[in-house]
């Protein structure tokens, strides 16, 4: 496990190193050498610190915090559909921060609490629905499919309500960049997974309880409500800090788990889903920026379109496997 992590570091360094030196403008190493360094370069200063550190910063981030989040929802409903972006909470912050933006013009910090507390009013109403009965994982994957169908219409709704140029603004958040990336946003989203991280370590040794099943949880000590509550929480947190930031970046949540715990042959936890997430981001982001010429595409895009493909191949495999 410390060898695949080590490998992901290695592969986060290298995307990290091909984003700053390639792109629409790309730079030489020594040029970045010398921006790094504190000199001033002109045409490649500006645009290293002012554009491309704080969107690798972001990715970084973002990509683990997505990691995280998928893989505590993955880990504690023993199921690999059940991510985020799948169960309904990332609609749920896309939805608030939607309806921020078109009827109240929210921006900034004040766009960030708005998703976080719509991801969060979503959780626990799925939550509220899925302890309403037996076999809480099934129910609440349900419950959210069905919550995330009815949000994205209510975002259509309000998208078909506003002016073309407010809609293509929202329109581009929906998609997932990291664009818009700064210095005071990456601050923002460090600051909120400095509290946030700290606690997978007791959440990971809870997620190992709790794969035992429920009963055999209980058993032990465990008390399974409170906790998978609280894990829950943990994982809509983790969501909604890197939702606000970025968007919602598709599958990146749902990806980040279940290559972690192939990497580790079945060995995985919290942090090297984490550092999967933020492979595929930084990855994602070189893809988007390299992919097509004279062409710079959101981040989102690509991890969508690795995403959609390794879904139908889990759908496949389970049903093969009657599972």
């Amino acid at each position: 496990m410390a060898r695949v992590n080590l490998l992901a570091c290695a592969g986060i360094l290298a995307a990290v190193l091909l984003n700053l030196l390639a792109g629409r403008h790309p730079f030489s190493v020594p040029e970045l050498l010398a921006a790094l360094s504190g000199e001033t370069v002109p045409g490649v200063s500006f645009m290293l610190w002012e554009d491309r550190l704080p969107q690798a910063s972001v990715g970084i981030l973002a990509g683990a915090a997505f990691g995280a989040s998928g893989a505590i929802f993955q880990r504690m409903l023993r199921n690999p559909l059940a991510s985020p972006d799948v169960i309904g909470v990332g609609y749920g912050a896309s939805a608030a921060a939607v309806a921020g933006m078109l009827l109240f013009g929210a921006q900034g910090l004040g766009l960030s609490l708005i998703a976080c507390a719509g991801a969060l009013a979503v959780a626990l109403l799925i939550y509220s629905i899925a302890e309403a009965g037996r076999n809480t994982g099934p129910r609440l994957i349900l419950a959210g499919i069905a919550v995330a169908a009815m949000l994205q219409g209510v975002i259509q709704y309000l998208l078909t309500r506003t002016d073309v140029r407010t809609a293509g603004d929202a329109l581009r958040w929906l998609t997932g960049s990291l664009s818009a990336s700064t210095w005071e946003r990456a601050s923002l989203l460090a600051a909120a997974l400095a509290i946030l991280f700290p606690m997978l370590v007791p959440a990971a040794a809870k997620l190992r309880i709790l794969e035992l099943g429920d009963d055999t949880a209980a058993g032990l000590g465990l008390k399974v409500r409170s906790t998978r509550l609280g894990l829950i929480l943990l994982g809509v947190g983790l969501c909604a800090v890197a939702t606000a930031v970025t968007g919602p970046l598709a599958f990146v949540a749902f990806l980040a788990g279940p290559l972690a715990l192939r990497l580790c042959k079945g060995r995985s936890h919290l942090g090297s889903a984490a550092l999967t997430g933020a492979l595929l981001v930084t990855t994602a982001t070189f893809l988007a920026a390299n992919i097509l010429p004279d062409i710079q595409l959101p981040v989102g895009v690509v991890t969508g379109a690795l995403g959609a493909p390794f879904l139908i191949w889990v759908l496949v495999r389970t049903n093969k496997e009657g599972t």
